[in-house]
């Protein structure tokens, strides 16, 4: 087994918590939305990210705008809508708890292997 691939699926099991999570805030356009999980060292290509907006998009969670560009064509903003803040509430909640079981988990197992 690589770990490249685990390491794969485990930020892949992330990317939609982090893309809702930095729309919290205020609107974005994907190449913000890239450069934010960018230098959070998620390394994610546009291919990856724009299926995952429209299914976001569809499942109510977000909504986008089209704005004027003074550097090139109109770009398309995603925000939260009042259902993606409830979720990501929720998701927050579930992964503060995934954190700390894991914590726990892997904690215990380096203590008892050491």
């Amino acid at each position: 087994m690589k770990i490249e691939n685990t390491k794969a699926q485990m930020r892949k099991g992330v990317l939609e918590y982090c893309i809702l999570s930095i729309l919290r805030d205020q609107d974005a356009y994907v190449a913000e939305i890239l450069g934010t999980l960018k230098d959070a060292k998620m390394l994610v290509v546009e291919g990856t990210i724009y299926p995952l907006l429209t299914r976001l998009k569809n499942a109510g969670l977000l909504s986008y705008r089209w704005e004027e560009s003074t550097s090139g064509p109109p770009r398309k903003y995603y925000g939260l809508t009042e259902t993606g803040r409830l979720f990501l509430k929720e998701l927050n909640t579930t992964w503060d708890n995934l954190q700390k079981a894991v914590s726990l988990v892997t904690r215990q197992k380096n203590t008892n292997n050491e």
